[in-house]
C-alpha cells in the first residue's frame, strides 16, 4: 500500500499489514475442500469494486486483490483500486463501452478461464456488484465447465451510493416498500423493458444503463402509468470525485439529461410514491 493510501486510510493499512503476515492461502476462503483443485489449477474471484470510490472497497475485496496473480478489470475500474494489487501481479484491461465488442463476453471467458487453468489465482474485477447486471454467471458457467473453483466477493451497487450522496433512503416507511434493480439495455432482439411490471405504486426503480436510450425509457414509464411529474434524480459517476446529479422529472427527462450533458455512467432513480390517502391509511394502521 502505497504511503499516500496509508495516510488517507489508517486503519486500513494497519490490517493489511497484519494480512501481510498471512501467507495467501490463509485469507482464500474454503482452501481445504479446494486442496485437490488447487493442486491442478488456480482459482477465479469475482470482485465487486464497488460504485467507484476505492474507500467503498469491501475488506474482502482487497484481500484478494492483494493475493491476485492475474487481475481482469472493467473500464470504470479506479485506477486507485488497482493500486491494491502486488508487484508483479499482471493486470488486463477487458473494459467494455455500452455497445462495444472489444472485448466480447466469449473472450474473457476464455482469457479467465485459461489462466486459472495455468495454475493462477485470477480476480475479475467488476464495478458495482458482480451479481447484478455484471454477467457473473456467464463466467461462472465457463469457470465450472472446466471445474475451476470460482467465488463471489459482493460490492457496494450503484443504486446504493446514488441514493447516498442524494442524502435520501431507497425506502420509506408507508410510502415506498418496495425497491426494482432493472436494465434498460437487453440483448438484441429481446423485446423492450416492461416498465408497467416494475414501477407499481410504492416503487423506486433503479435503472441501469439507461442513458443512451432515455426516450425510450421516458416514453415506457409514461406508458407504465407514471405521470409526467413523478420524480426522476439521476447520478453520473455516483461516489466518484466527478460525480453529477440532476433532479427532474418523467416528463422532461430526456430534454433535461441533453441540456445537463450528463451521460454514461449513469443511474436512474424513479420515485413512484403510494397515493397519499393509501400512506394515511398505513399510517393510522402503524399507529393503532
Amino acid at each position: 500500500m502505497s504511503q499516500a493510501l496509508a495516510a488517507r486510510w489508517p486503519i486500513l493499512a494497519a490490517f493489511l499489514a497484519l494480512s501481510d503476515r498471512l501467507r495467501p492461502e490463509t485469507v482464500l476462503p474454503r482452501r481445504r475442500a479446494r486442496g485437490a483443485a488447487r493442486a491442478r489449477h488456480g482459482s477465479i474471484a469475482l470482485v465487486g469494486a464497488g460504485p467507484g470510490a476505492a474507500d467503498l472497497l469491501t475488506l474482502r475485496a482487497i484481500e484478494r486483490i492483494r493475493a491476485a496473480d492475474a487481475i481482469f478489470y472493467d473500464r470504470l475500474i479506479d485506477p486507485a483500486v488497482l493500486r491494491f494489487a502486488r508487484p508483479g501481479a499482471r493486470l488486463v484491461h477487458v473494459g467494455k463501452a455500452v455497445g462495444g465488442n472489444l472485448w466480447p463476453q466469449e473472450r474473457i471467458n476464455a482469457e479467465i478461464v485459461a489462466s486459472a487453468l495455468a495454475g493462477e489465482r485470477v480476480v475479475r474485477l467488476k464495478s458495482g456488484d458482480p451479481g447484478i447486471f455484471g454477467r457473473a454467471g456467464e463466467e461462472i458457467a465457463a469457470a465450472d465447465a472446466h471445474g475451476i473453483p470460482v467465488e463471489i466477493v459482493p460490492g457496494l451497487t450503484a443504486a446504493s451510493a446514488a441514493c447516498a450522496s442524494l442524502g435520501r433512503s431507497l425506502t420509506e416507511r408507508g410510502a415506498i416498500d418496495r425497491l426494482t434493480l432493472a436494465t434498460a439495455t437487453c440483448r438484441p432482439g429481446d423485446p423492450a423493458p416492461d416498465f408497467s411490471a416494475m414501477l407499481a405504486p410504492g416503487t423506486t426503480l433503479a435503472l441501469y444503463m439507461a442513458m443512451h436510450v432515455l426516450p425510450e425509457v421516458q416514453a415506457g414509464l409514461l406508458a407504465a402509468g407514471a405521470t409526467p411529474e413523478t420524480p426522476v434524480d439521476i447520478v453520473s459517476n455516483a461516489s466518484r470525485a466527478d460525480e453529477r446529479r440532476l433532479s427532474t422529472t418523467v416528463g422532461g427527462l430526456a430534454r433535461d439529461a441533453r441540456a445537463a450533458g450528463i451521460g454514461n455512467p449513469a443511474i436512474l432513480l424513479v420515485r413512484r410514491a403510494k397515493p397519499a390517502e393509501t400512506v394515511s391509511v398505513s399510517a393510522d394502521c402503524m399507529t393503532a
